[in-house]
């Protein structure tokens, strides 16, 4: 008997990590950059290997999330798993 995990997609207009969103093991989120390139990635498992820097910046602290509008961040893409 197989089993399969169900992943959730969901698409965002921009790269956005919350403490909400990187709770959930099974979300996907998607973006698609100003150039039309698109990215996905897991929040949990992008936070899991940059926790420390990320609860190190002042945005997490006070606003609870990390976003960029423009792009994947370049220490996210330097990621060998982000999905």
């Amino acid at each position: 008997m197989s089993t399969t995990k169900k992943v959730k997609v969901v698409t965002v207009k921009r790269f956005v990590l919350s403490k909400k969103n990187v709770q959930e093991k099974d979300l996907v989120l998607s973006f698609t950059n100003k150039e039309g390139k698109k990215y996905e990635y897991s929040p949990s498992k992008v936070y899991s290997q940059l926790k420390d820097k990320f609860e190190a910046m002042n945005c997490w602290h006070k606003y609870g999330n990390y976003t960029n509008t423009n792009n994947l961040p370049r220490f996210v893409r330097e990621l060998d798993n982000i999905v």
